[in-house]
C-alpha cells in the first residue's frame, strides 16, 4: 500500500546541524560500552563530582514544591545569587537583576533571540555558541586566536572587528576558565578587553560556569572592569556537580534590566519557569557553607593534579598542551605526528579522533567542533572519567594536607591514568 509522506521542509537555519558535539560523543561512548568495548570517556564535559550532600538534602526537603514559580526565578534564590556574586567577586548585584533559567545554555540562547546583534566569539569556543546563533539567524564573527597566546581572545583583534562599523549591535561571549582549553585570562588582558567592549558598547556575556573551579581559586570576573555592559553567566552544572539539574543564572547590571525583562517575556512563552524543587535546593548551593567550601577546595586540588599529570605525560610524548588554569579540559596539539598520521590517511582532527576512538577506546572531541580549521590536529580532552565521590573521600582523608601527585591519580583515578597511557602507546606505535 502506497504511503503518503509529508514533505520535510527544515528551516535553513537548522538544516545541516547535528546533535551537539558533546552530547553526540557521549551517546557514541555509551553505545560502545553497551557493546562491551572499553571506552575512556574523555569526551563529554560533565563534572565527575557528586552534588554536595547539604544541597541534595535541600532538594529532598523541597521535593513537594509543585507550584509554578515566577518567570525570573524564586526571589530568595536570586538574592542568594546576588550575595554569591558579592562574596566571591565583590560585585554588587540587585536581586531584581538576576534571572534564573533551566541551564545557562538556554539563557545564552534566549539572549541571542531577544537582542538583535552579531555574535563575536574567539576561535576556539564552546561547541554550542555558534550553532545557537545559526538557529536564530544571527551572524557569527570568529575572532582568531592561536597557541601563541594560549588561544585567548585578543583585544586588538576584537577592536579591529568592531571598528569598521562601530555602532553595530554586537554580543561578545568570553568563557573562562575556557571550554575547550582550560586556561583563563590574566587581569591585564581582562582590563584591555573591557576597554574595547566599552568603546563599542557591546553586550558582553562573561560565561563563568567554570569560575569556581579555577584550580587555584583565583577567578576574576571581567564584570569588575566593564560593569555596565557585562552579564555574568553561571549555574550549578560544573562547580556543584549538578549538570542534570539544569539550573543557570544570569546577573545583569542595572542599566540592562530592559534586556532581562525582554528575556523574561520570551521565557514566559517558552519554558515558563525553572523547576521549583531545584530552585529551592539551589538556594543552599549559592548561600554556601563549610561543607561546600571544603568540597570546592578538594575538587580544585583533584582537578589540578589530574591536569598536571596528563599534561606532563602528553608533553613528554611531544604533544603540546596549553597550561590549564581551571575547569577539567586539556587542548592537546598533535601536530608533531602530522606526517605519521598522514601515512594512516588521517588529515583532519575529526578523522584523528575517530580513529583513536576506534583503535584505543579513548573518546575525545576534535578541534574542528570548536571552530578550528579541520586540518588543525588538535583535540579536547575532558579529564572527568573517574569516581568523583571516591576522589573527594581520598583527598579529604589519607591525602589531606598533602600535594596530590601522580600516585594519587594512578590509585584513585585509574581510568585517567590508563586512558592516558593507551593514548600515548598508540602515538608511539604510529
Amino acid at each position: 500500500m502506497k504511503q503518503n509522506h509529508l514533505p520535510v521542509n527544515l528551516n535553513l537555519n537548522v538544516r545541516g546541524l547535528e546533535t551537539s558535539a558533546t552530547l553526540r560523543i557521549n551517546e557514541i561512548s555509551n553505545r560502545l560500552v553497551s557493546e562491551g568495548k572499553r571506552v575512556y570517556k574523555f569526551g563529554l564535559g560533565q563534572s565527575p563530582f557528586p552534588v554536595p550532600e547539604t544541597v541534595v538534602e535541600a532538594l529532598r526537603q523541597n521535593a513537594h514544591q509543585k507550584d509554578y514559580l515566577p518567570v525570573k526565578g524564586l526571589y530568595k534564590l536570586r538574592q542568594a545569587v546576588a550575595d554569591f556574586n558579592f562574596r566571591h567577586q565583590g560585585i554588587v548585584t540587585d536581586p531584581e537583576d538576576v534571572l534564573i533559567g533551566p541551564g545557562s545554555k538556554e539563557l545564552i540562547f534566549l539572549l541571542q533571540l531577544v537582542y538583535y546583534g552579531d555574535l563575536l566569539i574567539p576561535t576556539p569556543s564552546w561547541v554550542s555558541y555558534s550553532p545557537q546563533a545559526r538557529i536564530i539567524g544571527r551572524h557569527v564573527d570568529w575572532i582568531p586566536a592561536s597557541p601563541d597566546n594560549n588561544w585567548r581572545m585578543s583585544p586588538e583583534l576584537l577592536d579591529m572587528e568592531c571598528r569598521d562599523d562601530p555602532d553595530r549591535p554586537r554580543i561578545v561571549i568570553l568563557n573562562y576558565p575556557s571550554n575547550p582549553t582550560g586556561n583563563t585570562y590574566p587581569v591585564e588582558r581582562l582590563k584591555l578587553l573591557a576597554q574595547v567592549a566599552r568603546k563599542y558598547k557591546v553586550i558582553l556575556i562573561s560565561d563563568e560556569i567554570y569560575g569556581m573551579i579555577h584550580h587555584n581559586g583565583q577567578h576574576v570576573s571581567i564584570a569588575r572592569y566593564y560593569p555596565e555592559g557585562t552579564i555574568i553567566s553561571s549555574g550549578l552544572s560544573k562547580w556543584c556537580g549538578a549538570g542534570g539539574w539544569r539550573l543557570g543564572t544570569f546577573s545583569f547590571p542595572p542599566n540592562l534590566r530592559w534586556l532581562l525583562n525582554a528575556m523574561a517575556t520570551a521565557a514566559s512563552e517558552t519554558f515558563t519557569s525553572t523547576s521549583a524543587p531545584i530552585q529551592y535546593a539551589a538556594i543552599t548551593a549559592f548561600e554556601g557553607n563549610p561543607e561546600i567550601d571544603q568540597y570546592l577546595s578538594d575538587s580544585r586540588r583533584i582537578l589540578k593534579a589530574i591536569a598536571r599529570y596528563m599534561k606532563e605525560i602528553l608533553e613528554n610524548a611531544h604533544v603540546s598542551v596549553p597550561h590549564p588554569d581551571g575547569g577539567f579540559y586539556l587542548f592537546p596539539d598533535f601536530n608533531h605526528y602530522r606526517e605519521k598520521l598522514k601515512q594512516k590517511g588521517i588529515l583532519t582532527s575529526r578523522e584523528m579522533c575517530s580513529v583513536i576512538l576506534g583503535e584505543t577506546g579513548v573518546a575525545m572531541l576534535p578541534g574542528s567542533d570548536f571552530g578550528l580549521s579541520s586540518g588543525t590536529l588538535v583535540s579536547r580532552i575532558a579529564y572527568v572519567d573517574f569516581n568523583g565521590a571516591e576522589a573527594l573521600h581520598a583527598a579529604a582523608g589519607e591525602w589531606a594536607g598533602k600535594k596530590l601527585n601522580g600516585s594519587f591519580v594512578q590509585s584513585v583515578c585509574p581510568n585517567i591514568a590508563e586512558g592516558t597511557r593507551v593514548l600515548i602507546d598508540w602515538l608511539k606505535e604510529l
